[in-house]
């Protein structure tokens, strides 16, 4: 049991070298492991190339007979952008299969297994579940709830408030929180955010990470009154999602500018509707930034699975000021969102409170 999480470790630990490019699919790594020496691994570099099984194979070669292959995934059997792992696994001839979790993948979910029952491979499965699980909690989500994985993120003083009453909010977090904060970008595959705080903050909502890809910039423009000069135009990595109510002409000059866009038929955009089109283009997770009323919005409709509430040390007051969520809210606190399973980190004098929501 010990060598099997240990391998399931450094499985892991391979895993997370695929963060940022295999959306949408999940952080995988491979061990081959042959008289308790690694002679092969390899991890999920980036969607439609080989995944880490094969890569793993490839490295052992003739090794791989008689050997342990060790992954944090249940190994595919389907036919996708690479041909099923399990294939590959059986024609190395290895003999046992140690994987931390079925893939919830209705493609795979089991199959995989009945696979290695049928060719009589030897399978253990359930080694460090937990922590595999958070590390693709994303591409669980997606799966098993049908929807992508929402995550929300604001900074506040004390009291709440993202911005003063004139709008100022750069910066209420220190250097060190606000960096923590935008590396947050490279775990999710969209980041969407609010028209007002494009309008008031331009934001650029990128990772600014040296061969880092930014995740699809998403904005919630009711009238589509964000100017086309900002930041999130730099290129078309990008969704715009309006209704009825924007003006023809600027639809018209964004099929022009071909800037991607939903416009629904309706005065508001519906967050479960939009949450549905996006499970439709495959974007399993949404890093939700803001402003409050955005925030709000997901909160109204029981949409939030995880949240990173970042703090500092101040205290705005004000009635005018700008709070971290607006929307609807509850009418009694039995009925008001509860984290779970929550954590703490601090920065300096700032911190960050983040957990779950059921």
């Amino acid at each position: 049991m010990k060598d099997d999480e240990f391998f399931i470790k450094r499985v892991l630990s391979l895993a997370k070298r695929g963060l940022n490019f295999t959306f949408p699919n999940p952080l995988v790594g491979a061990v081959i492991v042959k008289n308790g020496k690694i002679v092969g691994e390899g991890f999920h570099k980036k969607f439609g190339s080989w995944h880490a099984e094969v890569l793993a194979l490839k490295k052992a070669k003739e090794k791989a007979k008689g050997a342990t292959l060790y992954t944090n995934l249940e190994p595919c059997c389907h036919f996708g952008k690479t041909p099923p792992c399990t294939q590959y696994i059986l024609k190395a001839k290895i003999k046992r299969v140690v994987f931390s979790s079925l893939d919830p993948n209705p493609k795979v979910n089991g199959k995989g297994l009945e696979f290695f029952e049928k060719a009589k491979i030897e399978t253990k499965v359930g080694v460090l579940k937990k922590e595999a699980k958070v590390l693709n909690e994303s591409f669980f989500a997606f799966h098993q709830k049908g929807r992508p994985f929402v995550c929300l993120k604001f900074a506040a003083s004390l009291d709440g408030k993202i911005a003063t009453k004139n709008f100022q909010s750069k910066w209420i977090t220190n250097e060190k929180a606000r960096n923590y904060a935008r590396r947050l970008r490279l775990w999710y595959q969209a980041v969407l955010v609010g028209a007002n705080t494009v309008i008031k903050d331009n934001p650029h909502l990128g990772v600014r990470e040296k061969n880092k890809k930014d995740p699809l910039r998403i904005v919630l423009d009711d009238r589509l009154k964000v100017p086309l000069e900002s930041q999130i135009f730099r290129d078309k990595n990008l969704l715009l999602v309006t209704t009825k109510l924007a003006k023809k002409e600027k639809l018209k000059k964004l099929e022009k500018m071909k800037i991607p866009f939903i416009a629904y038929n309706q005065k508001r955009v519906s967050i479960p509707k939009l949450l549905e089109d996006l499970k439709s283009k495959n974007i399993v997770s949404v890093l939700v930034e803001g402003g409050g009323e955005t925030i709000g919005s997901f909160f109204d409709e029981k949409l939030v699975d995880k949240i990173y509430a970042f703090y500092s040390p101040l205290i705005i007051g004000g009635k005018e000021a700008v709070p971290a969520v607006l929307g609807k809210g509850v009418k009694k606190l039995s009925c008001a969102p509860f984290l779970s399973q929550i954590k703490f980190k601090r920065f300096n004098k700032n911190f960050l409170i983040y957990g779950y929501l059921k």
